[in-house]
């Protein structure tokens, strides 16, 4: 329902304009004339009154929000129904929406961001004090007053929560802003709102929302599926601690988010005063000696597992293992050689080594034995490597077989099979195929995605522990995944042959601007797309300009001057120009006798197509004076003749209003804006010059009290019939 300035509500509330408009309702600033302040009034459109779902819904946010009395919630009234309209006051913010402010300026930095967050979830608080979830938690929710005050608005699909679970038949929440358990319509508490919040707190350092799509099922999707980009990505200038609080906020499993809101307040607080501080479950990634760690089920049963038997690998993790222990193993080996057979520099020239000590202290004999022990050792040494087997890649020699630095050797081999692995290649993988390798390696993949224009969407891009390194088992290493290009490929959307309004939408819809220009084509229809430039991607945000066929070129006329023609003379120069003679109209005019024209809709000269009107307007000459009925009223009237000597401390609204009958119905003339008297005053009134309706010569001048809604008192007037 349209309401329109002047409007009163309740014989109380006076709309004074409409400034803004929902799915289900508009928004009207008003004046409360009882309480002398502006309000806000949300009412229910027309389409929705006579459904009571709807109405019930409606009523919904003052019901959850009217206990709620907090500085960063915005306060309601009163809740009123009024025949067929349905409306509740509210408090007035005069100010923007936090996502009008973004807009305006792109991304906020880190301090305002923080402040902003701050008030907005000492709001988020308040109303779970109360056990009210909000459930629609966004920047349009969420009002900055002039002040800098920040309100949290909107409570229309808010519920309270008690002990039994929500009943979660309907998803609700706003898809850019809702959390992956609202999306799949399961059980949703306070900690849904932290994750909005999380949501809102990223558009803010970044401009952006985390995931976008073409339809809200994508988008519930990417809530549900995708990993949460780190805001860094798109601000290098977002502090690590404010990072960490928004990526904690958006975790998808809700245990592990915020518990409350208390503790996100807690965490930034301490952000803003130092934004290298460590937050609450989140450390500085330089230092995790006294980390915390919170261990999931899939770890601890990983872990469980291990700690009884082998899990087997995979054949490339296997392999990059098996071929580091062989080269590793054999190294050793061959220092050990040449360390023995190496003359030492230090000794004379004639000294013999350890072999020939023993050909000359043993023969010839005793030297072929131990050369055949040697060679057997190599051979088993050898067969180390070559007897083992995918079922038993840590398998060694025998002790029989191994000297005492050979068995030392192998031992600390087994050690770091145990207890450490060597990294493995990842680039060039998509993210499963690197997340099971490094599952068969007991390391845990930690995900960070980056745009690129070369490596397609979810292949693995770079990996930050160098191939073929040592690191410890069971712990988490950083993949780079491609999160595909964020440029928008024109050549891919098929500009050229649309029609012009698709075109722009099409374009708006992935975040670019459009710069129309038209062009005559006779080979393409009028309104649709010739071309387009540039031709290659672009970067979200950017215009493309969108060349519009106006159809073939047409030659043009031009426009005759018709100034002070007739109006036969004026209809023959058109008719000669090949125009049509379009609407004639008439008005005074001092200075050009009638009939002759004055003024011609399209200006002489104009080039117009032919075939095309031309209005135009005659003089009616000189305009006849007018007559004014016009009377007066000198009197005085005491208030409290109506209120007694006993009101003197009231206050009430006084309206002086002409009332006369024009044409059978009652009309009122203002005569003089309200004013406040106090109930002991004495009225002086002094009017020289009422204008009266034209040929009414009696009226009423009333006294109104605008407080209590009564006439007071009347005088009866005479109008006289004067000159203009």
């Amino acid at each position: 329902m349209i309401l329109y300035p002047g409007t009163m509500l309740q014989d109380r509330y006076e709309i004074l304009e409409k400034i803004g408009s929902g799915g289900m309702s508009e928004v009207y600033k008003a004046k409360c004339h009882k309480l002398n302040r502006l309000v806000a009034i949300k009412v229910l459109k027309s389409e929705f009154t006579s459904d009571a779902t709807f109405v019930s819904k409606f009523k919904m946010e003052a019901q959850a929000a009217a206990g709620l009395s907090h500085p960063n919630i915005v306060n309601i009234y009163d809740v009123v129904d009024e025949g067929d309209i349905h409306f509740i006051v509210m408090e007035l913010v005069e100010g923007i929406t936090l996502k009008s402010y973004i807009t305006k300026k792109g991304h906020l930095d880190v301090k305002e961001a923080i402040g902003i967050a701050i008030q907005v979830a000492s709001g988020i608080e308040a109303a779970h004090e109360q056990h009210i979830i909000h459930r629609d938690i966004k920047p349009q929710n969420m009002l900055i007053s002039m002040d800098g005050k920040v309100k949290v608005a909107d409570f229309g699909i808010a519920r309270a929560v008690s002990s039994q679970t929500m009943n979660a038949a309907t998803v609700v929440g706003s898809v850019h802003y809702i959390s992956p358990e609202q999306a799949r319509g399961g059980y949703s508490d306070e900690r849904s709102d932290l994750y909005s919040l999380g949501i809102t707190m990223f558009e803010m350092v970044t401009g952006h929302v985390p995931f976008e799509g073409d339809n809200t099922v994508t988008v519930a999707l990417a809530h549900l599926e995708e990993p949460m980009p780190d805001p860094r990505m798109l601000n290098p200038d977002v502090s690590p601690s404010l990072a960490r609080i928004i990526l904690k906020c958006t975790e998808k499993r809700p245990e592990r988010r915020y518990p409350n809101a208390a503790a996100v307040i807690s965490d930034l607080r301490r952000a803003l005063l130092n934004d290298d501080a460590p937050t609450i479950g989140a450390v500085k990634e330089e230092d995790h000696s006294s980390d915390t760690i919170v261990i999931s089920p899939k770890e601890l049963n990983l872990i469980k597992t291990r700690s009884g038997e082998r899990i087997r690998e995979s054949k490339p993790v296997k392999e990059i293992r098996e071929r580091r222990e062989r080269r590793d193993l054999e190294k050793r080996y061959d220092q050990t050689e040449n360390a023995k057979k190496e003359p030492k520099k230090n000794k004379v020239d004639d000294e013999a080594t350890g072999l020939e000590k023993i050909l000359t202290g043993l023969g010839v004999a005793a030297a072929i034995v131990i050369v055949a022990v040697v060679i057997v050792f190599v051979l088993k040494l050898g067969g180390l490597f070559r007897s083992s087997t995918p079922e038993d890649p840590t398998k060694t020699v025998s002790e029989e077989a191994m000297t005492e630095e050979a068995k030392t050797t192998a031992a600390s081999e087994t050690v770091i099979s145990q207890k450490e692995v060597y990294m493995p290649k990842l680039v060039g993988h998509s993210e499963e195929e690197a997340e099971k390798i490094l599952q068969g390696l007991d390391l845990t993949m930690q995900v960070e995605q980056k745009n690129s224009d070369e490596v397609e969407k979810g292949i693995v891009i770079s990996q930050k522990e160098e191939p073929d390194t040592v690191i410890p088992r069971f712990s988490k290493v950083t993949v780079v995944i491609s999160a595909g290009s964020d440029k928008v490929d024109l050549s891919e959307l098929g500009l050229s042959g649309m029609t012009l309004e698709t075109a722009v939408r099409l374009l708006e819809g992935k975040n670019l601007k459009a710069d129309v220009r038209e062009e005559a084509s006779e080979e393409v229809a009028s309104g649709t797309i010739i071309r387009y430039e540039p031709e290659e991607k672009v970067a979200l945000g950017s215009t493309v300009t969108l060349y519009v066929s106006t159809g073939p070129e047409e030659e043009f006329v031009p426009v005759p001057n018709l100034y002070g023609k007739t109006d036969a003379e004026a209809a023959a120069l058109l008719s000669a120009a090949g125009l049509v003679t379009g609407e004639v109209s008439k008005e005074y005019d001092s200075t050009i006798s009638a009939g002759h024209v004055i003024s011609q809709g399209v200006e002489a000269g104009t080039q117009v197509a032919p075939g095309d009107t031309v209005d135009y307007t005659l003089s009616l000459g000189p305009e006849a004076p007018k007559k004014q009925f016009i009377a007066s009223l000198d009197a005085s009237y005491p208030l409290q003749v109506s209120y007694g000597p006993g009101a003197a401390s009231s206050e009430i609204q006084i309206l002086i209003r002409l009332k006369q009958t024009v044409n059978g119905k009652v009309t009122y003339t203002k005569l003089a804006e309200p004013k406040s008297y106090s109930a002991d005053t004495t009225l002086n009134i002094k009017l020289d010059r009422i204008r009266g309706a034209d040929g009414v010569q009696t009226g009423e001048v009333e006294i109104v009290d605008l407080t209590n809604n009564v006439v007071l008192t009347s005088y009866n007037v005479t109008f006289t019939e004067v000159d203009g």
